[in-house]
């Protein structure tokens, strides 16, 4: 039915709370419908080809890993940006939505520069914003839920033309304020919720996958699969979210 190449950003450094299960239900929602992937790891120091790449799945780390990636990543940000305006898609996931923006402030202070694609900046805050999450998605019509589980010390803010990600209806978001969720920019889309995210949220990793093979070309009407797992995974992160159990207040 197609072929994609999904290229994993730094896996050795960013696969902070299982965000490596995101690359996994990817992978294998494709393959169930005979869908090719080509997974391509990219470490530190490599040449990324942003003109094969269909997907860029970007995951978690921590401010140490988020500077040396920053750092890495501003070489070749010139070339990123293009692709991402050519329509390439990008999943980023906490620290890497970090790096999207224009800058990120760490815990002690330092501004580490970001890649400038997404109109958003983030400076740390007291305390973390941890829990199970959940979210009003309106990429679909009707607009759908998504469940994670966030545990970030920066707050981040959107620029006025920047769309959220979603609406959240358990949790904190963005920056705990605002009710603000992640990020949309033309087919990349950063966030905040971990967990992983994907195998729970089997909509979103559709999404994903209709926009990478749009992107080469390639028909993207998928076949629908049996989610009844999933939908029960979904359901139970949505009531857990709900229960507010794990939720810390920080100082906000």
């Amino acid at each position: 039915m197609g072929e994609i190449n999904i290229y994993h950003l730094y896996p050795a450094h960013l696969n902070l709370y299982g965000d490596r299960g995101n690359m996994l239900a990817l992978c294998r929602r494709a393959e169930w419908r005979g869908i090719e992937v080509n997974i391509v790891p990219v470490n530190p120091g490599d040449r990324i080809a942003f003109s094969s790449c269909d997907l860029l799945f970007m995951g978690g780390g921590q401010d140490s890993d988020q500077k040396l990636v920053a750092d890495d990543l501003k070489r070749r940000s010139g070339e990123m940006r293009k692709a991402v305006e050519h329509n390439m898609v990008i999943f980023a996931v906490c620290g890497s939505y970090q790096l999207l923006g224009r800058y990120y402030t760490t815990a002690r202070g330092e501004k580490i520069g970001g890649l400038e694609i997404m109109d958003l900046y983030t400076d740390a805050g007291k305390g973390r914003l941890i829990g199970n999450a959940a979210i009003n998605c309106a990429i679909w019509d009707p607009p759908r839920t998504l469940v994670g589980f966030e545990n970030h010390g920066g707050r981040t803010y959107l620029g006025p033309n920047l769309d959220p990600l979603g609406t959240v209806l358990h949790g904190y978001g963005n920056n705990g304020v605002d009710k603000t969720e992640g990020a949309v920019y033309k087919n990349v889309i950063g966030t905040y919720l971990h967990g992983s995210l994907l195998p729970k949220n089997p909509w979103l990793a559709d999404h994903l996958l209709r926009k990478a093979l749009a992107y080469r070309h390639q028909d993207h009407g998928l076949r629908e699969l049996d989610d009844f797992t999933e939908e029960q995974a979904h359901q139970a992160a949505l009531q857990l979210a709900a229960s507010k159990r794990v939720n810390k207040k920080p100082s906000l």
